[in-house]
């Protein structure tokens, strides 16, 4: 593990807030609170927030980077024909359709694939982008927003746009966001946000909420706190996951949905690293490699240990993870979602995360794309559709950048040959609804998530972009690059 130390560095109000929290002297989300119980640390951990962990850029095949870029283009120009200005494109029809309020579009493509175009040094792509969002984007809006995607898809599109053209509008328009988006945080009476809230008016509805929509905030609050100097955002996420994990069973394990009024647990099923749980522990260990949170690092651990001590199971050698009560252990279902496999690979447990893509793996095995779900113990689908979903090429990428191996660029490739010749449509990509069936059967989306991260996973697996610092750059769950991005040459 490489840890880079500066020599005479001169100390800053930042650089001393980062030793006190590496001293342990203040929790890097701010605010009072420790855990509920005293946790081991694990030996092995990475450096603080801003150090690198000796990642390095893959060795570029250009050949394979130059497709990749030109099927997102294929994906893009659909979009930008049939359904500019927008949220998502219909590309078999040619319509539109929006994500977030029927009638109320605020051009959540166009955001979400703003960091991508950078990266791809599309120029002119991102400057038209730009343009839009300067001149039409506004969220003074009389309707219900989810807080959750509005966070990662929005705020964090936005900030990733900022960070990658310094344009002081995108981040003025991100902090107008998350301040519509900030009353769901603090008109709760726990401190977990409500599921939705009007960005007009700032009225909140929404008291079940699952977990991850209660605790998926810290990468892109605590970048907006860093770049406003406003610590309102920081201290809203991270009393929101502290009350999360504080509810923690006996055996360490944290159910499904919280009542954000009440307080109480909605459910009694520990779905380990399935939806709509995923990111709650992804975001758990994003908060200590960007911001040196000790705390969410070994919360992490801590919940992690107890989802392998209590819901790991092998079937034909396969490593999976059953879903269980999470008081009493005593096993409910064997039901696994694709979108599980993305979570392990942010914890640095390489032998653990390698173990369940191949597991994945197995199943990409035999299908033409994965499918949404699948029952693990005969490997026999539940859910036939795929969404254009990224996470296999997101844990591919992940693990070839700490691990060098091989495997993970041509199970990658395989990837994305399966998404050409089974998504690819002339008006762009879109979702399949049947993958069991020869040939699957093709649905009618392309979801605004695709110009943020399957591309993007993919270009930056065989590209050695020179746009991205592949030693100290962070992805969030939505692919979007909030630490690493680089100007200059494309």
């Amino acid at each position: 593990m490489l840890i880079r130390t500066p020599s005479a560095a001169p100390t800053t109000r930042r650089r001393l807030l980062r030793a006190l929290v590496a001293a342990g002297g203040l929790g890097a989300f701010g605010g009072g609170g420790t855990a509920a119980a005293a946790v081991p640390v694990r030996p092995s951990v990475p450096p603080p927030a801003g150090e690198g962990r000796g990642r390095a850029a893959p060795e570029p095949d250009p050949e394979k980077a130059r497709e990749i870029r030109e099927e997102f283009l294929h994906a893009w120009r659909g979009y930008v024909r049939a359904a500019w200005g927008h949220d998502e494109v219909l590309p078999v029809s040619g319509g539109h359709r929006e994500f977030f309020a029927t009638g109320h579009p605020v051009g959540l493509s166009i955001v979400e694939a703003l960091d991508t175009h950078h990266l791809m040094g599309l120029d002119e792509e991102t400057g038209r982008c730009v343009e839009w969002i300067e001149d039409r984007l506004d969220f003074g809006i009389d309707a219900d927003f989810q807080v959750f995607e509005a966070t990662i898809r929005l705020v964090g599109g936005l900030l990733a746009g900022y960070l990658a053209t310094r344009r002081r509008t995108l981040l003025e328009l991100c902090t107008d966001l998350a301040d519509r988006l900030l009353p769901a945080f603090t008109s709760s009476p726990t401190g977990m946000p409500y599921r939705f809230v009007n960005l007009r008016t700032g009225r909140v509805s929404g008291r079940i909420v699952p977990l991850a929509e209660v605790g998926t905030y810290a990468l892109e609050f605590g970048v907006l706190s860093e770049l406003t100097g406003d610590g309102r955002y920081r201290r809203a996420a991270g009393r929101a996951v502290r009350e999360a994990v504080r509810r923690r069973s006996g055996l360490d394990l944290l159910a499904t949905a919280l009542d954000v009024e009440s307080g109480q647990w909605a459910d009694r099923v520990a779905i380990a690293f399935d939806p709509p749980a995923d990111s709650f522990y992804e975001y758990l260990w994003g908060a200590w490699e960007m911001f040196g949170d000790e705390e969410c690092r070994d919360w992490f651990h801590l919940l992690t240990d107890a989802i392998v001590r209590h819901q790991a199971e092998r079937s034909d050698g396969l490593l999976w993870f059953r879903h269980v009560d999470f008081r009493t252990g005593e096993v409910l279902g064997r039901r696994q979602s694709s979108l599980s496999v993305a979570v392990l690979p942010v914890g640095g447990d390489n032998a653990l995360a390698a173990d369940y893509y191949r597991s994945w793996t197995a199943v990409a095995d035999r299908h033409p794309v994965i499918p949404e779900v699948i029952d693990h113990r005969r490997l026999t689908v539940v859910d036939p559709g795929n969404q254009l979903r990224p996470e296999y090429a997101n844990c591919a990428f992940e693990l070839y950048w700490q691990t060098g191996d091989p495997f993970y660029r041509t199970t990658a490739w395989r990837y994305f040959r399966s998404l050409v010749a089974h998504h690819r449509v002339p008006g762009g990509y879109t979702v399949v609804t049947d993958a069991t069936r020869r040939p699957v059967a093709r649905g009618d989306l392309c979801p605004a998530y695709v110009f943020a991260e399957n591309f993007k996973w993919l270009y930056l697996l065989f590209a050695d972009a020179p746009r991205f610092d592949y030693a100290h750059g962070y992805l969030s769950t939505e692919g979007k690059a909030l630490r690493g991005l680089r100007r200059g040459r494309a």
